[in-house]
């Protein structure tokens, strides 16, 4: 290559053969440093980017379905029931924590209720997992609450049960025809499987 402005300097001696090769040697090497550099940069920015786009999504209230499993009965006024939530779309996605529960009428008009998170009656709650749903599988907690005052001002007369999911704003709903003392209704954290005390 030429270069028309450059001046021509006087000192234009061959230089010893083992200048050349070193020469050579560290041309050698800054390139492959600059392309191990290349190589190196596009590994990182394609994991990130596979990283990114193989994320799980938190289950949509659309995604899911639900349904009451197992029912639980026991002495002192106690009752509960099994609820579960399942994935029906055609992707994965995950649930964590506990499920919100609110009460309804027969005109689905929203009636006094609290909802205690942790250990009921019949389940000691498991830890807060988040649980990986493909297409068909379940996660499912233990609701539990009392009937003793049936019929009277403390207790709640609920036609339909509210089940949020976690970290969602709509629910779905469930027919429920119940006396709850007090509205108060207590609730397991969501897990595969939560073992029921006989």
């Amino acid at each position: 290559m030429t270069h028309p402005h450059q001046s021509h300097t006087p000192d234009t001696a061959p230089l010893p053969r083992s200048d050349r090769r070193r020469r050579l040697v560290r041309a050698a090497l800054a390139v492959t440093g600059v392309a191990t550099l290349g190589i190196a940069g596009a590994g990182v920015a394609q994991a990130t980017g596979t990283g990114a786009a193989h994320a799980t999504p938190t289950c949509a209230v659309s995604a899911l379905s639900a349904s009451f499993g197992e029912g639980l009965a026991g002495g002192m006024n106690h009752q509960g029931v099994v609820v579960k939530l399942k994935n029906t779309s055609a992707h994965t996605c995950q649930l964590r924590g506990y499920p919100g529960l609110g009460l309804e009428n027969a005109a689905h008009r929203t009636l006094p209720s609290t909802t205690h998170w942790g250990d009921t009656w019949y389940a000691k709650s498991p830890a807060k997992t988040t649980l990986t749903l493909r297409k068909g599988q379940s996660a499912e907690a233990v609701i539990a609450w009392t009937h003793a005052n049936t019929g009277t001002a403390d207790a709640v007369h609920a036609a339909y049960l509210e089940v949020t999911p976690p970290a969602a704003t709509n629910h779905k709903t469930l027919k429920f025809p119940e006396w709850v003392d007090n509205g108060d209704l207590s609730v397991t954290a969501l897990a595969y499987r939560v073992p029921v005390t006989p």
